[in-house]
């Protein structure tokens, strides 16, 4: 056959993907496939899991809906091989390809086996760049050539100024680049927090939701009331939510934890624009257009943009720009393990119980609840980098090793010596207590 074979991954949902760019649905095939080996290299959370083998399942339709034929092996199928290079060969063989076709994917373990695809399987193997970011890997290291430290701060006016966001000629708009000091209010516990936007499970989500309490009964998590979009239609209303109801607030209350309120005015997007539901430039220009219509204040919308084009793009560059190695750093030389309440949420630290618990239900907890209490407690405590990445590639369903390593090991830990962050973010009991009330119930 003359055609291409196309793999397309679970983070990889999107019709504006680089590996589709060209298709030929007269010739072309889409592979996707679910296998237990990503499912099971850690043992992921269950809502991740199910969030996307449904989004997977969706995706699959959408292209076989524009007329174009689509390869989908399930996780349940007899035949499925249990890896991506196993499916791969299986495809080969089936449709008689001679060209493989795919978008870098985000984690370095994962490119390093497709760099073998070619030997192993007698196939041409051309290997995209993710132009879904708004900063390729190139760009990135251009940026960061010969500076020993990068900062955050001075990349993101970079980003600022190449994609014309929140500018006023060369200067940004408000005159400053950063209102984070208008970000940081103690929880108002009047506040009448509006409820996430939650889609009720359709005929395909509740076939994976079956299948995956089934195959990974033993993974960390619950799957009650699984309400996560899986759809980019869904995923698109998920953002017009955020930015009518949350962001309007989002800024002053970003750092605010509340007992029992695991949600406060965050967007809820990450697993989406981490699985390509939603693409950054077009959730950065959302937030920017409801500032230039008055709806969201500067401070609310410049730290929600930063998070994204700043935080977002930063992190993915650092990681592309120092695997392997950065994987091995643990320059404190920490060396402890990982409590067991970090899997079961039994302690006596309300903080830590309250944040484990919303991330054991939901595979969610906001970014302070990471950073300051269940990653500032495993800095202070001096627990081994491998372990604590690990717990939080496993437990949110928004992590995946490009954003998850270099947060954990570069912000939370400081396990790189100062190559990311300007200094371990360590805060003892005073600054939780500032930022919500868990230390009333404690």
């Amino acid at each position: 056959m003359s055609g291409v074979l196309r793999l397309v991954l679970g983070d990889q949902l999107t019709r504006d993907l680089s590996s589709l760019a060209d298709l030929d649905p007269a010739t072309d095939v889409v592979l996707m496939a679910e296998v237990i080996e990503e499912v099971t290299y850690v043992r992921h959370h269950k809502r991740k899991v199910a969030f996307l083998f449904s989004a997977m399942r969706h995706f699959a339709d959408a292209l076989r809906a524009e007329g174009i034929q689509v390869d989908y092996v399930r996780l349940d199928d007899p035949a499925n091989s249990g890896s991506f290079g196993g499916e791969v060969a299986r495809a080969v063989s089936r449709h008689e390809m001679r060209q493989l076709i795919v978008t870098e994917p985000g984690e370095y373990r994962v490119l390093a086996a497709m760099r073998d695809w070619q030997d192993q399987h007698d196939i041409a193997v051309e290997i995209r760049n993710d132009d879904r970011f708004m900063c390729p890997p190139e760009r990135f290291a251009d940026w960061a050539d010969g500076r020993k430290q990068l900062r955050m701060d001075f990349f993101y006016r970079e980003m600022r100024r190449e994609h014309d966001v929140l500018m006023d000629g060369k200067e940004p708009v408000g005159g400053k680049w950063n209102y984070d000091a208008e970000n940081r209010e103690s929880p108002d516990l009047s506040l009448a927090v509006p409820a996430p936007l939650s889609f009720a499970p359709d005929t395909i989500t509740k076939e994976v939701l079956a299948l995956v309490e089934d195959r990974c009964a033993g993974h960390f998590g619950a799957l009650d009331d699984f309400g996560f979009a899986v759809t980019r239609a869904q995923a698109l209303e998920v953002l017009d939510h955020f930015i009518a109801q949350r962001l309007p607030l989002f800024g002053r209350y970003q750092d605010a934890m509340i007992e029992g309120e695991p949600w406060m005015y965050h967007s809820h997007i990450g697993f989406y624009m981490n699985a390509g539901l939603l693409l950054p430039a077009e959730v950065v220009r959302a937030a920017e257009t409801a500032w230039h219509n008055g709806h969201a204040p500067l401070n609310a919308v410049e730290g929600f943009i930063r998070q994204i084009m700043g935080w977002r793009e930063f992190i993915r560059g650092i990681y592309w720009l120092k695997m392997p190695d950065y994987a091995e750093m643990n320059f404190l030389g920490a060396s402890r393990a990982l409590p067991d309440f970090y899997w079961t949420g039994a302690t006596g630290m309300n903080c830590l119980a309250q944040s484990i618990d919303a991330t054991r239900r939901y595979a969610y907890a906001h970014h302070i609840q990471r950073l300051m209490v269940l990653g500032n407690f495993a800095l202070l405590a001096g627990i081994d980098p491998r372990y604590v990445n690990e717990w939080f590639l496993v437990v949110y369903a928004d992590a995946y090793e490009w954003v998850e390593l270099p947060n954990v090991s570069g912000m939370v830990l400081f396990a790189d010596g100062g190559y990311l962050a300007s200094k371990p973010y360590a805060a003892g009991g005073a600054y939780i207590s500032r930022m919500s009330n868990y230390c009333d119930n404690c």
